[in-house]
């Protein structure tokens, strides 16, 4: 009789952990697990660590609630303005319901791509050229939208939206690096104008000073001469003597005839 006992025993046990390790599963940190029994889900979403299932009867399905970074393929569209160009953005979404990612939906990541791709030729479209080159970030916002409204139906969370890189044909770069440059000489242009106009008026009260004082228009000239003589360091000889000035000034000031 104990013999036979041992054995039903021994039986016993080999059965139970064949059976363990047919229905032990281990899900982890990062992962959800959703069970369907005989093709019906069954209970609520498993959460991580150790979890049993009925072997040949269940089937757990894992879903990775992690971030997903999710590149958009350069789409091409015309802006409002009758602009062309191509337009490649990124999508980082995460799943926060694991039961709705594998029920509501066939493939969340394929149809998540697809709403992105769709969403962003319909951004293109509304916009104009300089707002995808300079307002991105409400551009970034109104694409979310778009993309998170229906992925919500589906259990998947869209975190955030950006747009990468605009790439305009070459002859629109060349027309923008014409305005560009034509700008730049207008207000160095303007800059200068200014620069004359203020010199002109300095000048002028300059010379209103100096018509006062006669002696400093020779001082003045004394110190041109200084200044030329140490930039060039060279010899210089006046073409009259400084004696001619006073005459000059002389003459000026007690006209012919008066």
């Amino acid at each position: 009789m104990l013999p036979e006992l041992l054995a039903a025993a021994a039986a016993t046990a080999a059965a139970g952990c064949v059976y363990l390790a047919a229905a032990a599963r281990v899900v982890k940190q990062y992962e959800r697990g959703v069970v369907f029994r005989l093709g019906r889900l069954a209970g609520g979403v498993r959460e991580p660590g150790f979890t049993l299932v009925v072997p040949f009867a269940d089937r757990l399905h894992k879903v990775n609630m992690q971030i997903v970074t999710l590149p958009v393929p350069a789409q091409e569209g015309i802006t409002r303005d009758n602009v062309t160009v191509r337009v490649d953005a990124v999508v980082y979404f995460r799943v926060v319901d694991a039961a709705s990612a594998l029920v509501k939906v066939e493939d969340y990541k394929f149809a998540v791509s697809q709403m992105a791709q769709t969403s962003l030729r319909s951004i293109i479209g509304k916009s104009e050229l300089d707002d995808l080159l300079s307002n991105r970030e409400k551009l970034n916002e109104g694409l979310e939208l778009m993309i998170d409204s229906p992925a919500v139906g589906w259990g998947v969370q869209v975190d955030r939206v950006e747009i990468k890189d605009v790439s305009l044909p070459d002859t629109m770069k060349r027309s923008m690096a014409r305005q560009a440059e034509a700008d730049r000489e207008r207000r160095a242009r303007i800059i200068n104008a200014d620069a004359e106009l203020q010199a002109s008026k300095k000048l002028a009260e300059a010379a209103k000073e100096m018509s006062e004082q006669p002696a400093a228009l020779q001082l003045r000239l004394l110190q041109t001469v200084v200044a030329v003589a140490a930039e060039k360091n060279s010899t210089l000889v006046l073409p009259f003597p400084v004696e001619l000035l006073r005459f000059l000034e002389r003459a000026q000031e007690h006209p012919t005839g008066q």
